[in-house]
Parts: structure tokens; sequence; C-alpha cells
């Protein structure tokens, strides 16, 4: 019977290792994508589940404001965010981040690897797939060569270079590498609490194995004694 609470226990105590790809989907994130991408139904508590502490968590949080209505003169006011704010966008109206990206809108993160068609392979194909304009190619104003679009054009300039990013456990951030880690990172955030719903679904059928044997035994002590 301790064998199904070892178990439990390995479960709920695991933290998520620094070099999983969610994890360095998230360092991506943070360093570079943040900067005009949102993550509007993410908390930053939510990131417990990629394996961060709460003091990270916490400190994470502390770098950026959020809204926190008006003040004494009906101006508004904001504060250093708490673990359970969203993360949000980086930008405070919609209206400004089209005003910086040149009238386009930068897709939310929350439920990118749902609403783009392809999923996460297709956003890692995108970001796999710039590259310098032929000879002769006239692009659209505020467009960028990409060969994974059917017009060879995308509105968003190339976001990943090779060792932009220092990856905390030593792995190579080749453009390749950074893409298959924001992708991972994209799949986790459009199901933040899936680990834990997976863990509790372990630990219930467990419960359930459990209480089973017990109930099991316990009728065959009961009518034995009946029988008797």
């Amino acid at each position: 019977m301790k064998y199904p609470f070892l178990v439990l226990l390995a479960l709920f105590s695991f933290k998520a290792g620094a070099s999983t790809p969610e994890q360095r989907g998230l360092q991506v994130f943070r360093q570079v994508c943040s900067s005009c991408h949102s993550l509007n139904y993410v908390a930053y508590s939510d990131l417990s589940d990629l394996g961060l502490s709460m003091a990270a968590i916490k400190e994470y949080a502390s770098q950026h404001q959020v809204a926190d209505g008006l003040d004494d003169d009906g101006d508004p006011k904001t504060r250093p965010a708490h673990p359970s704010d969203r993360i949000g966008s980086p930008y405070p109206s919609e209206n400004l981040a089209r005003l910086a990206n040149h009238g386009g809108l930068p897709p939310d993160f929350s439920r990118l690897a749902l609403t783009q068609q392809g999923g996460t392979a297709r956003i890692i194909q995108i970001l796999q797939s710039y590259a310098s304009a032929p000879e002769g190619t006239v692009l659209p104003k505020g467009s960028y060569y990409n060969l994974a679009m059917k017009h060879r054009h995308i509105a968003m300039p190339q976001p990943l270079h090779d060792g932009q990013v220092q990856y905390s456990d030593g792995t190579s951030s080749t453009i390749p590498q950074m893409s298959q880690d924001v992708g991972a990172f994209l799949e986790w955030a459009a199901h933040p609490h899936l680990h834990t719903r997976r863990k509790v679904g372990v630990f219930t059928l467990l419960y359930l194995i459990a209480m089973s044997i017990l109930v099991f035994f316990l009728k065959k002590r009961i009518w034995k004694k009946v029988k008797n």
C-alpha cells in the first residue's frame, strides 16, 4: 500500500528542470517576444507549472506595471503586478500596439497554438523561414521576406537570431533551437494547467485504486466473521 503514496509524493514534489523546452521558450519570450506580444490569458502564477519558484514569479511580476484604477485627481494609476495578475500586453491599449507596429496588431500568445492554422509546427516553420529577398524583389512597405508565407512576405521583422539568447542551461541558442523552444512554450501557454490536471488525475486514480483494495479486504474480513 505504501507504493502508490510514494508515486504521489514524487509527482507532487516534481519541479521542471531548467533544461525543458518550455522553460527555454519562456526565456525567449521574456527576452525577445514580450516586447510586442501579449499573454492575456496566462497569469504569472501559472508559471509555477513550468517549475518556477514563487520567489522567481514574484520577482518577474514586480518588473511589470498593471492598471490600478484612478488616483485622487482622476488620473489612471498603476502598481507592480502580483502573481495573480495576468501577464497581459506590453502596450497599454490596442491602438498603441497598432501604432507601434505599422497598423498591425501582434497576436496574443495565449491561444496562438490553437488559433494558428497548422499549430505550433506552422509557427516554427515561419520563425525559421526568414531570408534575404532575391535581387529585384519589391516588398510592400513594412514587410519582410519569408519563404513560409504564401506571398513571400510578412509584417513581423525577423525576431530570432543565432546567439541572441544565453540559455541558463548552456543550450546553444540557434534559430532552429529557439524556434522549437518557443513552439513548446506556446503549446504550454494554450493549456497552462494541463500538467496540474494530469497530476490531479493520477492522484485521483491512485486514490481510487487504494480505496478499492482497502474496501475489498475490509469486505472479506467482515464476511469472514459473518460466515463463522
